[in-house]
């Protein structure tokens, strides 16, 4: 009977077959220990000779780094092996060879293990992470799923941007130029006028020339949109959205984070309430600690950093200069110059993870931003048409996923967060 290893526990003194992979490997005379990977855990397989054939034993003297192997013996208890059970082998059948394996225990540079990117994976930091990732999509969805929020996919090919930049990657459309989106929140908007409650998950593509550690050119964003909600109602969704998240990552990944030897205590103060201030409360910290900050500018990332030191869990800025937001947010009604407009900022120096705000639901107001922001109207006339035709409160967000995988982890590099990491210096493997 074949299982995987994170299956061993219902399975000792029984004899199985496990199919996977050779992680690590050391032999001590008539014994070989052997460390298998399928997949779901480690496992240490021992090889004896008394309990083997002649030929199994010697397979297992020569099996490298990485080849591939279907090994059957009997599970036990064993607190000191990986994963606290271990294989008595009876049988090793070697399936496909790895010889010269390129990623190696001795440290490598980054540049070395993103060109063989489709190897480092099998790292034990590398499956880590993105067994988090993994979990943390899986909360998401789950959070709004349950909140009786619809899951709807927004278009990949857009005809313009939804925040009028220029930051865009451009393809012929049949004749006519086409622009990977950047955002599915306008339809979102569309979609929130029939369901009430909405999100997207899908990949975004940003043509940003930016090398910082925060940045990917192709990412994943999550965009909740509910009609009737106003700007102090999604910051709490948004609050409530993230202690949750954290919640479960912690409770069921704990193995993971324990590879990554992340610092736990400081996710397990992600509770609710979150630190809100303004974006002048925000100017004043950067200005009292010193910062080359220009009022009025959008924040840097070291000015993010300075601003998340002031909490030991996300902060939550709004209530922004308008001239600085997209056409699309609402002003707000006590100060005109201001926008309903919200970022979160995660602690630990890992930046913006959301922003969202309260929409514009006027027709003349949504009209005049999109002539102040010089953007055609002829692409917006559906958009308008949400304005014309019942329109009502509504707010939303967006939610970076690897920046988000990058801070739960404790990543120095969000490049590490997904699969693989498009740049603009990398576009292989």
């Amino acid at each position: 009977m074949r299982i995987y290893i994170n299956e061993a526990k219902n399975h000792v003194g029984k004899t199985v077959e496990i199919a996977g992979w050779l992680y690590n490997k050391r032999s001590s005379g008539k014994l070989h220990f052997l460390i298998l990977r399928d997949g779901t855990g480690l496992m240490q397989a021992v090889v004896s000779k008394m309990d083997v054939s002649e030929d199994a034993f010697n397979i297992s003297a020569e099996l490298t780094q990485e080849c591939s192997l279907i090994v059957t013996g009997k599970v036990s208890e064993e607190p000191r092996s990986p994963g606290g059970y271990e294989l008595h082998v009876t049988d090793v059948k070697l399936i496909g060879k790895a010889e010269d394996y390129p990623i190696t225990p001795k440290e490598h540079g980054t540049e070395f293990l993103l060109d063989r990117r489709h190897l480092w994976l099998r790292s034990r930091r590398q499956h880590a992470i993105l067994r988090i990732r993994a979990e943390t999509a899986a909360a998401m969805r789950d959070y709004l799923n349950s909140r009786g929020f619809v899951n709807l996919d927004t278009p990949i090919f857009t005809p313009n941007a939804c925040e009028g930049t220029s930051d865009l990657f451009e393809t012929e459309y049949f004749g006519s130029p086409a622009y990977l989106a950047q955002s599915g929140q306008l339809y979102n908007e569309a979609a929130i006028m029939s369901f009430g409650k909405v999100y997207c998950f899908g990949p975004t593509f940003r043509a940003e020339k930016s090398k910082t550690r925060r940045h990917l050119t192709e990412f994943w964003m999550l965009e909740p949109e509910i009609a009737w909600l106003d700007h102090d109602g999604n910051m709490d969704l948004m609050e409530d959205f993230i202690v949750e998240v954290v919640a479960r990552v912690l409770d069921t990944r704990a193995e993971e984070l324990k590879v990554l030897e992340r610092d736990t205590s400081v996710l397990e103060k992600v509770q609710k309430p979150f630190p809100r201030i303004t974006y002048d409360d925000a100017a004043k910290i950067l200005k009292e600690k010193g910062m080359d900050f220009v009022y009025g500018s959008d924040f840097g990332g070291t000015d993010e950093t300075v601003i998340g030191e002031h909490s030991d869990r996300p902060v939550m800025i709004h209530k922004w200069p308008a001239d600085i937001k997209a056409f699309y947010m609402k002003r707000d009604p006590e100060d005109y110059s201001k926008a309903l407009a919200v970022d979160m900022i995660a602690p630990e120096g890992h930046g913006e993870i959301i922003g969202g705000s309260q929409r514009e639901d006027d027709l003349e107001e949504i009209e005049k931003r999109l002539d102040e922001h010089n953007l055609p109207r002829k692409y917006f006339e559906w958009y308008l048409d949400l304005r014309r035709y019942g329109s009502v409160p509504h707010s939303g967000f967006g939610l970076g996923l690897e920046r988000t995988v990058g801070w739960i982890c404790g990543t120095k590099h969000i490049r590490e967060t997904i699969l693989f990491p498009r740049m603009m210096h990398r576009l292989e493997p």
